[in-house]
């Protein structure tokens, strides 16, 4: 097994599809959201996600962000967001990191490993301290977190649920 990160591409768009399919068959919402296609096809969905990775075709209400894609061979095992900087949302709920991992996958140290990956991209873009962010009802993901060096600082209500935010040096 040799898990990588890699920039998704439209090769890709099998293993996206039966990512996503397993995340819906699951009844559970795609994280991160910007993974979640919604009613686009994956070509429509890759494009706007290259266009969020620079800052002159990134919408105006969103951050220049890049998106990876964990994998396992041909398996998409989880994907990650990583945020060039922060608006006031970001900020205060969605730090510059979101991920998630497909649902037969978890408990397997794969939200670690990409984490840990996700930082060394971190460092590449000069970033030198990072904002990750999780629910409180989710200490798995709080686990992942404090594992890859996250120092909670506090933790914020959003609508009914508390967000817990990490800082991590890189």
């Amino acid at each position: 097994m040799k898990l990588k990160l890699e920039t998704p591409t439209i090769a890709m768009k099998q293993q996206f599809i039966d990512y996503i399919k397993e995340w819906k068959q699951n009844n559970e919402k795609v994280v991160p959201s910007s993974s979640d296609p919604q009613e686009n096809t994956y070509e429509v969905w890759l494009e706007k996600t290259y266009a969020k990775s620079k800052k002159e075709t990134c919408p105006p209400d969103l951050v220049p962000a890049d998106m990876y894609f964990l994998l396992d061979d041909d398996k998409l095992i989880g994907m990650i967001q990583i945020r060039h900087s922060l608006n006031d949302y970001l900020f205060n709920f969605g730090g510059h990191i979101g991920y998630g991992v497909r649902p037969s996958e978890r408990g397997k140290g794969h939200a670690k490993l990409m984490l840990k990956l996700a930082l060394d991209k971190c460092k590449d873009l000069k970033m030198n301290k990072i904002l990750v962010t999780c629910d409180k009802d989710n200490p798995a993901s709080a686990k992942t977190i404090l594992a890859n060096g996250g120092i909670l600082e506090n933790e914020v209500s959003e609508k009914d649920k508390i967000i817990q935010r990490y800082w991590i040096n890189c």
